[in-house]
């Protein structure tokens, strides 16, 4: 089995049907939140997540809905575990989604269709809310208005906060009247804390190519070229990178090696996602997962990404 060369088609209904929350978040509630009593901010998230639920869920009068929740800060502090904690206590009133999986939507669906489909929802949740381009901008300030418009609660999880989305990335400046459409629906609550995955320095093994090549015989073992996965993620639209892995439980890499420009790593950070998500593990060889992105990429805008990006892949090597 590979996934190199794969090239899922997934259609409109498909994609609303999949908006669910992924398997490494399958069993995530409230209860199994655990906040660090040394950041007061994590109980008051989880406080302020679980007010939102109920007032989404109410059968007559809904305090929720039309309003947003936003869910900022670093990566690792439980933002998604609380987002899903959400949407699974909704059941099927609610939708779950990245961000770029409801920018597809749109373009499949087309906009009307997309709206209407996400209004039947009490509970619209947007995972890794970011704004990288003005057409994205322009298109979530119109759609996130309109569905709070149609009395959907929307909640969403972030590494920045709303005013600052879009800076270092393109022209923000430019379109601060729809990045302030987009702040307006949000309440925001900041949540503090390390990194829960690391509570040190990340750790990467290296393996020998010899141990690699074993993931093929176990089942659900995949082993790819680390320059050709590379390459042939440019053929694949971020929105169907969980279909292009589906099946996948574990992930021989050889050859790795440093990412050339930003258009391969944000392409590579889109796949590590959906790779944490799915519960993949990870065995590489060549150079270390871990200097994949260069210096300078990890002192520009997309840093946020880049490094919660190493701090997943780091959990998938680990086998956590």
């Amino acid at each position: 089995m590979n996934i190199v060369g794969r090239r899922p088609l997934v259609e409109g209904p498909e994609l609303v049907a999949s908006l669910t929350v992924p398997p490494h978040f399958a069993d995530a509630t409230f209860d199994t939140y655990r906040p660090d009593r040394s950041f007061p901010s994590q109980a008051a998230a989880l406080s302020a997540a679980r007010g939102f639920a109920s007032g989404a869920s109410g059968r007559v009068r809904r305090s929720s809905a039309g309003r947003g929740l936003y869910l900022d800060g670093g990566f690792g502090v439980g933002k998604t575990h609380l987002l899903a904690a959400l949407a699974i206590s909704m059941g099927s009133r609610a939708a779950f989604g990245t961000f770029v999986e409801y920018t597809h939507l749109v373009g499949a669906l087309g906009f009307a269709s997309a709206r209407d489909a996400l209004a039947d929802f009490r509970v619209v949740c947007i995972d890794e809310f970011e704004l990288d381009d003005p057409g994205d901008t322009v298109l979530m300030a119109r759609l996130m208005r309109e569905l709070a418009d149609e009395g959907v609660a929307l909640a969403a999880t972030s590494n920045t906060l709303p005013d600052s989305l879009g800076e270092g990335r393109f022209a923000a400046d430019d379109f601060r009247r729809e990045i302030q459409a987009v702040s307006r629906v949000f309440d925001v609550v900041t949540i503090d804390g390390p990194d829960y995955r690391h509570r040190g320095e990340l750790a990467f093994v290296i393996s020998s190519p010899e141990a690699v090549a074993l993931v093929a015989d176990r089942w659900g073992g995949v082993v790819e070229v680390w320059p050709a996965l590379v390459e042939d993620l440019a053929h694949v639209h971020p929105s169907r990178l969980g279909a292009y892995v589906e099946g996948v439980r574990y992930l021989g890499l050889t050859g790795v090696k440093p990412l050339d420009n930003q258009a391969q790593a944000l392409r590579v950070v889109s796949l590590v996602d959906r790779l944490y998500e799915a519960d993949v593990s990870i065995v590489s060889s060549g150079e270390s997962l871990g200097e994949i992105f260069p210096a300078e990429m990890l002192s520009g805008g997309y840093r946020k990404k880049y490094f919660r990006a190493l701090s997943r892949l780091s959990a998938m090597c680990a086998g956590e």
